[in-house]
């Protein structure tokens, strides 16, 4: 007896082809999962963690009268070979051991260095980067006052916003208004939606801190207008302490509010 092949009701056919599409449109919409933060790094000057493909936090230390042995952030940024850091480490030494990592273990060139404010935090090991040749950018207020303060000068200036090219991308600095000092930027790296805030931004449940130079009037409004101009952020890196989402701008912002 001849065998003879089931018949297929069209309509169901249509029904698991039109599920299966569905299916395959869908899963390209899913958000990727979180990027687990992994440590790279680890001397007694230098910390150094991948928070996303392309950007690491890097985490020296300054010794303050107030606040002890203060851990403090920066962050490298890459797109290809190009790499961009924002802030150097606090000491020359250190400044060295993180230029000596990008050039071995992310066989990157350095382009640029973006010291986000005067303070020793952000640019305690700039003289490091001149040394190697890698020139260094920065508001133009920046340059003023570490000037006044004998700190380590930055090369070249800029008042309201700077654009450097990296591989394919554009990273961006950005002068919203006083906060932590008259003169602090903020680093953005739209690729990935990651903001570094410095610290102009604080770690959740943080204290104010030092505000010796600080614009406590206008710190929240300054922080409200980063809010705006990035609403798709996904990290937040602050100067000190552990990096997170929007919430750290949230808490910065309600942290400074005039009317509390």
């Amino acid at each position: 007896m001849r065998k003879t092949r089931p018949v297929l009701d069209l309509a169901v056919i249509g029904t698991v082809a039109a599920l299966f599409v569905f299916a395959c449109a869908d899963n390209t919409k899913r958000p990727r999962p979180p990027f687990e933060p992994v440590e790279v790094h680890r001397s007694d000057r230098l910390v150094i963690t991948r928070i996303t493909e392309n950007t690491f936090i890097h985490t020296s230390y300054h010794q303050t009268n107030d606040f002890g042995n203060v851990p403090c952030n920066g962050l490298v940024v890459r797109d290809g070979k190009d790499v961009i850091i924002f802030d150097t480490p606090t000491k020359d030494s250190s400044s060295v051991e993180l230029i000596d990592w990008v050039d071995k273990e992310l066989h990157g060139i350095i382009k640029a260095v973006i010291p986000t404010h005067f303070h020793h935090d952000c640019l305690g090991g700039l003289n490091a980067f001149h040394a190697r040749n890698i020139p260094s950018y920065a508001n133009a207020l920046t340059i003023e006052l570490a000037a006044a303060d004998s700190a380590a000068i930055p090369q070249q200036s800029f008042t309201d916003s700077l654009l450097i090219k990296a591989g394919e991308e554009t990273i961006k600095a950005t002068f919203f208004g006083a906060g932590h000092t008259r003169d602090n930027v903020v680093g953005y790296f739209a690729k990935e939606q990651v903001l570094f805030g410095g610290c102009l931004i604080k770690e959740v449940d943080a204290t104010k801190g030092y505000l010796g130079d600080a614009d406590t009037t206008a710190w929240s409004a300054t922080v409200d207008r980063v809010k705006q101009a990035y609403p798709d952020v996904r990290i937040v890196v602050p100067g000190h302490g552990a990096h997170g989402g929007q919430e750290l701008l949230d808490y910065t912002i309600q942290l400074f509010n005039p009317a509390e």
